[in-house]
């Protein structure tokens, strides 16, 4: 949310700088647009596999809707999942699991545990989904960031276009105004594009996968004691050995 927030007060910024200082439609020109959108999206897709592109749209989706969860909640959860476990044994656990729908991860985790599976089987089959899942998500944001540096080159490329159309008929005052406009346009769309749009949804995109594997690890590190039957006192330490100073867990103080 605040996200889309952002990027709708800063175009309403940049629109009531065009009320002000005339009609928004001089800044309405659809050859700088398709240069500069057409332009970015042709060249961008040219760096990256069609496989990639296939997977991206989703992963990119599931960035940008990512609500982050609290390390210190998340690692209190685990502790409470373990005692539960440790009490009730696989029935208790199989109901755990159920409740966790929303959280695919931590719900596969816990599913094989109550199907049998051996800690070091679970452990090499939840780490190859992080960094699988990790993968994807690197791609995400790299097609952003390469979006983000064609885009102002993109501009460029239409400014030089409005000058060499403008330069060639100078003889016609009538074409000059719409070269000119292509020329500075482009330019204008290409720093919009880059600067307010995709480099901040690239750096939000970064940031919340970084917070997911994070997410992810912890889980694991549950999953895994859980399934060892250790003692939810020792996942504390384990966890805490993985969270900052100041998110440190205290279940048991």
């Amino acid at each position: 949310m605040i996200t889309l927030l952002g990027i709708v007060v800063g175009f309403a910024l940049i629109i009531s700088a065009m009320i002000y200082g005339g009609s928004p439609l001089d800044f309405l020109n659809p050859p700088s647009l398709l240069i500069v959108f057409g332009g970015t999206i042709a060249i961008t897709a040219v760096s990256f596999s069609l496989k990639d592109l296939k997977q991206i749209p989703a992963a990119l989706w599931r960035l940008m809707a990512y609500t982050t969860h609290n390390p210190q909640e998340v690692g209190v959860t685990m502790i409470q999942i373990s005692e539960k476990a440790r009490g009730g044994g696989v029935i208790a656990l199989e109901k755990i699991s159920k409740s966790f729908s929303n959280e695919p991860f931590l719900k596969k985790g816990l599913d094989l545990t109550v199907d049998g599976a051996s800690p070091d089987d679970i452990e090499q089959i939840l780490k190859q989904e992080i960094y699988s899942t990790a993968s994807i998500q690197s791609k995400s944001v790299d097609l952003l960031r390469r979006s983000a540096e064609v885009a102002p080159a993109m501009g460029l490329i239409g400014t030089l276009v409005g000058l060499v159309q403008m330069l060639g008929n100078l003889s016609d005052p009538s074409t000059i105004g719409p070269a000119m406009a292509v020329a500075l346009l482009t330019t204008f769309y290409g720093a919009i594009l880059a600067h307010m749009v995709l480099v901040p949804l690239a750096t939000k995109a970064e940031r919340n996968s970084h917070n997911e594997s994070t997410l992810n690890l912890l889980y694991l590190t549950g999953i895994l004691s859980i399934g060892r039957e250790e003692n939810p006192r020792r996942l504390e330490m384990q966890l805490n050995a993985m969270l900052p100073q100041t998110n440190r867990i205290s279940y048991y103080d």
